[in-house]
């Protein structure tokens, strides 16, 4: 039962004047979750995907037309997780690295091509033990201040080559 009235009101402002929020999110098991989504990406693992996604989940990246991403935003974690999946073993494959990194204050990742320039970075936002979004900055414009931008364009081409089977 939480607390009400006065007595409320003085631990919640205990809370702001202490500078921290009422609630400690679990930092933990978030990062656990991000490393355990990275996994199943990179292994292109659609199961694995689809058991960490939130029903609705959004796939959300800004390439701005200046680098190669999805068509549209995809919902839905049948979609989200195919997609995924899609990608992730591919890249894994032509040598892109990625490195478990804080992103806008969420966990992430860096990901970077072989030579160590920056592809992107992604950022999950982690609600109820879910992935409730992946949101990817793709524009080159936006990366710099990470490092070396990678050739994204080249990357794509690439990963695209690495995906179709070989006769």
């Amino acid at each position: 039962m939480g607390v009400s009235g006065d007595a409320g009101t003085r631990v919640r402002r205990r809370h702001m004047d202490a500078g921290r929020p009422r609630f400690e999110a679990d930092r933990g098991e978030r990062e656990l979750l991000a490393g355990r989504f990275f996994d199943a990406f990179r292994e292109g693992d659609v199961d694995g995907l689809r058991e960490l996604l939130a029903a609705d989940v959004q796939l959300v990246g800004d390439g701005g037309g200046k680098a190669p991403q999805l068509a549209r935003d995809i919902v839905g974690a049948e979609d989200a997780a195919r997609v995924l999946a899609a990608t992730g073993a591919p890249l894994a494959t032509i040598g892109v690295m990625m490195e478990p990194h804080e992103v806008n204050g969420q966990p992430g990742a860096i990901f970077r091509d072989r030579d160590g320039k920056v592809l992107n970075a992604v950022a999950l936002d982690i609600f109820g033990g879910r992935i409730q979004a992946t949101r990817a900055v793709i524009n080159p414009d936006k990366l710099g201040h990470v490092g070396p931008v990678a050739d994204a364009w080249a990357l794509a081409r690439e990963a695209s080559r690495a995906r179709r089977p070989r006769s």
